[in-house]
């Protein structure tokens, strides 16, 4: 199919229709209609507006969240964040082209949800003087990139935590730890941060922990179905932990036997 100049701007102007429509019904609590007209909106988008996609996937996002389904919610959320990687890269190799597409899309109505306080607003930036046009839509760029992207992390490390596991917990944790030195969070997320980094590591700690006994339960296991026609099994094997590395190494203990339930030393 041939695309004539003008059609770029139709594409996107119909996919900002179907986007407002997607927010009405985010605001009236139709989550699951509100993902469908997204998804609407990011099929007719042109493919090259990073940006603009990034928005549509950052309020899927959102949905995803309202509705607790956390792993749709991460996935959304890292689209979002990977459209934003290419919009800023744009935006710096290509200002002038950039400050273009801001012009077609001065505001952006996205949904909020719960993690910021109503009325909550982002920073202003700060004024700056005697720039030219082009400069001035190069930095409200900039600071759109940045507002979508503090949204976009903020709801899948939410959603990371709410979903859990070691995994998990800890790209929870390293969502946190960028948005900790972001400059534009609300005081509400700004909060949300600093009472998140306090409380995921011992949660990731104790994830990690049990995570790695099943594994090595598991491994047991196997190991001991292996070795049973050798006269062998796992009990001749000790991991020892390097208390300097916190690595660990296996000694091999031939005369070793198979402990008791009760604890019990045989004989």
């Amino acid at each position: 199919m041939t695309v004539t100049a003008s059609e770029p701007g139709s594409l996107l102007s119909e996919s900002n229709e179907k986007k407002s429509e997607a927010n009405a019904l985010f605001s009236s609590a139709k989550y699951e209609n509100a993902i469908n007209k997204y998804e609407e909106a990011t099929a007719i988008c042109p493919h090259y507006l990073d940006y603009e996609l990034a928005v549509l996937k950052s309020n899927v996002a959102a949905c995803h969240l309202k509705l607790e389904q956390y792993k749709e919610a991460i996935k959304s959320a890292t689209e979002s964040l990977d459209s934003l990687s290419r919009a800023e890269k744009a935006a710096v190799e290509s200002p002038k082209e950039s400050s273009e597409d801001t012009k077609k899309d001065d505001e952006e109505d996205e949904p909020e949800e719960e993690i910021v306080s109503a009325g909550a607003q982002n920073s202003a930036p700060a004024v700056v003087h005697d720039e030219t046009e082009a400069q001035k839509a190069a930095r409200k760029r900039q600071d759109d990139i940045s507002r979508i992207k503090a949204k976009a992390l903020m709801r899948r490390a939410r959603a990371r935590s709410e979903l859990g596991g070691w995994s998990n917990l800890s790209g929870a944790e390293e969502d946190y730890k960028i948005l900790s030195t972001m400059t534009n969070l609300s005081s509400a997320d700004e909060k949300i941060v600093r009472t998140q980094l306090r409380t995921l590591p011992p949660r990731t700690k104790a994830a990690q922990e049990k995570e790695m006994s099943e594994m090595w339960g598991k491994l047991k296991d196997l190991g001991n179905g292996i070795l049973k026609p050798f006269g062998l099994s796992t009990d001749n094997f000790q991991m020892v932990k390097d208390e300097n590395t916190g690595g660990y190494s296996m000694n091999f203990n031939q005369n070793s036997k198979p402990q008791p339930a009760d604890g019990t030393t045989t004989s």
